[in-house]
């Protein structure tokens, strides 16, 4: 009678487990909230610093919106929060995931997830450094003169976090490709041979998720190809069997 209810037993464990983990981020999560909020009108001035260097002096954002001035510099703060809090919460994913995890997995998981936590970073600050004063000069310099820019603090905000989920994310590439290759979907050569067809797709999906300029596009094509370079090599040295598979076949 006993035997039906270790499944249940270790489903409870599961969920226990789980719900700490959960809380364990959570609560880091509100840890470094806290820490932020005093600071969030300077952190709001930090972001919009590569638009406003590009405004005529004297003119900043405005807020269509009457509580638009309070509300954006605190969805900032929250989503800085999470940025800085992400090792954090992978690591509470990675403690649940972990033990059921054999030995092989364990070691390709942590250098997968470290190296994309770091080119998500590294996308950001690609498109905050790079990207965003190179599309606000653009922007700026090619419009009417009869056209006065006044953006909105609100806009402002959903733009550039558009802005870095898309380049964060398709920083993501050479993470993508080595998965697919250790689940036995593609093959480095495979990669190798469809690279034209891939650097077409790119120029469409930066076409896609950037706003409607050739300098922003450029900024995201450019490096994804040179990322897709990348995860071929990352592949065949982490699955060197799969291209050479392909290659005799």
């Amino acid at each position: 009678m006993s035997e039906p209810d270790v499944p249940e037993s270790g489903l409870v464990e599961h969920l226990i487990e789980l719900r700490a983990r959960l809380m364990r981020g959570l609560i880091g999560l509100g840890v470094v909230l806290l820490g932020l909020m005093p600071f969030s009108r300077q952190i709001y001035t930090w972001l919009a610093e590569p638009l406003i260097s590009q405004l005529p002096n004297g003119q900043s954002m405005i807020a269509t919106n009457p509580a638009g001035a309070f509300f954006a510099p605190l969805k900032l703060t929250f989503f800085v929060a999470l940025f800085i809090a992400v090792p954090w919460l992978l690591y509470q994913l990675w403690s649940f995931v972990a033990p059921g995890l054999y030995a092989r997995e364990k070691r390709l998981a942590v250098p997968l997830l470290a190296s994309s936590v770091v080119l998500f970073y590294t996308g950001c600050a690609f498109a905050y450094f790079l990207v965003l004063p190179a599309v606000f000069h653009f922007l700026t310099t090619f419009r009417p003169e009869v056209i006065a820019i006044t953006p909105d603090a609100n806009a402002y905000l959903d733009f550039v976090l558009a802005i870095f989920f898309a380049f964060g994310s398709s920083f993501e590439l050479p993470v993508a490709m080595v998965i697919l290759t250790l689940l036995g979907w593609i093959t480095p050569q495979q990669f190798k041979e469809g690279r034209g067809y891939a650097i077409v797709g790119i120029f469409v999906l930066a076409a896609v998720l950037t706003p409607p300029d050739v300098v922003s596009q450029l900024m995201l094509a450019i490096p994804m190809c040179l990322l897709y370079e990348i995860g071929i090599h990352a592949a065949r040295w982490l699955v060197p069997g799969k291209g050479g598979e392909q290659q005799a076949s």
